[in-house]
């Protein structure tokens, strides 16, 4: 039956301005059915895979490998095709070909020498075929515009000529043969390598915290910047850096704060050509004789050894920039009693001759009274008016912030992070979000009030993520931009912020209090309820989503499987992936975090061992040692048709079967020309 046959003229004519735009791109009766046939078959594929990871935390050689092996998927591929016509140590030798192709040709070649030719032929042959089966969901154009544009014809050629009959057989021979022949085998292995790692995953999905911790979040970004599809939903720690690119200080402090604290300057110096030197000269000068003992690096997380000169003035670096950052954050609190952090401010509650502070009134977790100080020399701090800057540590910041402002390189991935980030998103029935969705002691969407209005779930969502697009590209100079770069410094550690919502951060108490009981930060409603299903069913329902293959995906909080923690909640309704991708969380953890898969079969939740180094990877084939932690097969297989994607292509082919009946009706004039003819 023909599917414009209930089309009406009344329909036509109610669209018929959008129609006429449409004919533009399809002239003719025979452009427009063409299109029909080619989207709905696309409809009909297998849905691409997608690749979840949250809390990569700058571990960019874990963050690459895993995005090279796709959480296995690459290997496991390699098993369903060649079975047992492979020993297990050549699989391991080809996956590892397909991550690091560049390097592992190198070492291939001092190994083998001459006998490098019989390899190319037998590698050039299986890398076709698992290519091959890598794109098998894809149509020919996608996978076409995934290939390398030098070689993209005779890949082309490769990938659709199966070789069964004996001519043809003959015919790829020729082609590998000729490949080796004129000396370009290793340019075509790495072509198929870097096309095989595009067309396994479709779609990467990072849940938060690029930054901080780890030495790469600069070598992520480059990476993530030219990724051929991918979001970013910002985490805490992402927020943090983009708040203080946007101008604010006290933002600005806390990233230089936690970059010495983890003896990570790396991404700092090395990656955004951040001038510390006015800083170190001004802690080495005030802070002179100070052992600085509470602010000695964690040195086991460094990439670098320090020898003790450099370990004892990272010591006072952070010291200094703590005070500073103590005294910016008090700014703030003062200007804006909306926030209602008053109880943060902690400077003004030491006794300077008794050697204590006051947490009476002023604690975040029910603790209170006084408790002896660790450290009590503050030559910066004038006990009268303990939140003023002196005229050296207003220096160091007015210098620090002119180099933050003068790096184009960080300018340039802050923009990635606008570019390709947001608050949450809702893909596929799943709804990415990366910390918590503040809820009241009844477990109902909490309203949190921002300016003079109150917002809660999804309407609060979108206002925050309004706000952080306003810090960055609100006009310079006006109240607006301000007031939104003020409030990235709450969303960093303010109670109602739904990528904090803690009772406090509570940073000093850390420092200079040893009962570890003034340390807790109380963590909001959503960490009881979030394992309650009715609590998540009623979150997803507020984004629009609803049904059993419906997920929320957080990743912010570590789940430590040492303690025996479980990463899915709500009766499978909940993921929760941050298992510790960071080697500052793995102790606790004890593993290196998870990762998600959601490919038309289902989902597949891998838990991940620490990765150990690249170098290692390609000398020794060390893979992650991953496991399959949770296997959600859905009833049927995904197909386009069932995806978001799917709805828009449904809606394309309805325009288009209008467009078609406007043409046979005559509504359209068919526009032909030499080439449609």
């Amino acid at each position: 039956m023909d599917s414009t046959s209930n089309i009406t003229t009344e329909t036509i004519r109610k669209d018929l301005r959008y129609l006429e735009l449409l004919s533009q791109s399809f002239p003719t009766q025979a452009a427009a059915s063409t299109e029909i046939i080619n989207l709905e078959a696309i409809l009909n594929l297998p849905k691409g895979t997608e690749h979840f990871l949250a809390d990569v935390h700058g571990e960019h050689e874990a963050f690459n490998h895993v995005l090279k092996n796709a959480s296995g998927s690459v290997l496991r591929k390699i098993n369903e095709l060649f079975g047992n016509s492979m020993l297990e140590q050549e699989k391991a030798e080809f996956a590892t070909l397909i991550y690091y192709p560049h390097e592992k040709l190198e070492q291939l070649h001092k190994k083998l020498g001459k006998d490098m030719n019989d390899w190319y032929r037998v590698t050039l042959n299986r890398l076709v075929q698992l290519c091959r089966k890598a794109g098998e969901k894809y149509t020919r154009s996608k996978v076409r515009k995934s290939l390398p544009k030098d070689y993209s014809y005779i890949l082309e050629e490769l990938l659709h000529e199966k070789g069964e009959a004996s001519s043809k057989s003959a015919y790829i021979a020729s082609i590998f043969d000729t490949i080796v022949s004129i000396g370009k085998a290793d340019e075509f292995i790495i072509a198929l390598c870097e096309t095989i790692q595009r067309l396994v995953i479709d779609r990467l999905h990072l849940v938060g915290d690029v930054f901080d911790r780890g030495p790469g979040a600069q070598f992520i970004l480059e990476t993530i910047a030219h990724y051929h599809n991918v979001d970013i939903q910002w985490g805490n720690h992402d927020i943090l850096w983009m708040g203080a690119a946007a101008g604010n200080e006290a933002c600005m402090a806390c990233v230089i704060r936690i970059a010495l604290r983890y003896a990570n300057l790396d991404t700092i110096e090395a990656g955004y050509g951040i001038n510390m030197l006015p800083l170190a000269r001004f802690a080495m000068d005030t802070y002179a004789g100070d052992p600085c003992s509470e602010f000695q690096p964690k040195l086991g997380d460094a990439d670098v050894t320090y020898d003790d000169k450099s370990v004892y003035l990272i010591s006072q670096m952070h010291k200094a920039i703590s005070i500073i950052q103590f005294k910016l954050e008090a700014q703030l609190i003062a200007a804006h009693p909306e926030y209602h952090m008053e109880c943060r401010n902690l400077l003004h509650r030491i006794n300077f001759e008794k050697g204590t502070v006051d947490l009476t009134g002023a604690a975040a977790n029910g603790t209170s009274g006084e408790y002896p100080m660790l450290d009590m020399n503050f030559p910066t701090v004038d006990p009268k008016d303990p939140y003023k800057l002196t005229d050296g540590e207003r220096t160091v910041v007015a210098k620090l912030m002119e180099s933050f402002k003068r790096s184009d390189k960080l300018r340039e991935h802050i923009e990635v992070m606008y570019r390709l980030g947001s608050m949450y998103l809702v893909c596929n029935g799943n709804l990415l979000f990366h910390a918590s969705m503040p809820l009241d002691a009844d477990g109902n969407l909490k309203e949190v009030t921002l300016g003079r209005s109150k917002y809660k779930g999804k309407a609060l969502y979108d206002k925050v993520d309004s706000i952080i697009r306003s810090a960055y590209f609100a006009p310079r100079g006006s109240v607006e931009r301000r007031r939104a770069t003020d409030f990235m410094w709450y969303l960093w550690c303010g109670a109602d912020s739904p990528v904090f919502d803690k009772s406090a951060m509570t940073t000093f108490e850390r420092y200079f209090i040893k009962d570890s009981a003034t340390h807790k930060e109380e963590k909001g409603h959503y960490y009881n309820f979030r394992k309650n299903a009715e609590t998540v069913d009623l979150i997803l329902a507020d984004f629009g989503l609803s049904g059993a293959d419906c997920h929320v995906i957080n990743g912010h909080v570590p789940i430590k499987a040492v303690k025996g923690e479980k990463p899915v909640m709500a009766d499978g309704k909940l993921l929760v992936i941050d298992g510790g991708f960071s080697r500052a969380y793995q102790p606790s953890t004890g593993i290196a975090g998870y990762t998600l898969i959601f490919n038309s079969q289902g989902l597949h939740l891998v838990q991940h061992e620490p990765f150990t180094s690249k170098k290692q990877a390609i000398e020794n084939l060390d893979d992650i040692r991953s496991v399959t932690v949770l296997t959600e097969a859905t009833s049927h297989r995904i197909l386009v048709a069932d995806t978001d994607v799917g709805k828009e292509l449904r809606m394309q082919v309805d325009n288009l079967q209008k467009l078609l009946a406007a043409y046979k009706m005559g509504l359209i004039k068919e526009k032909f020309n030499k080439r449609n003819k």
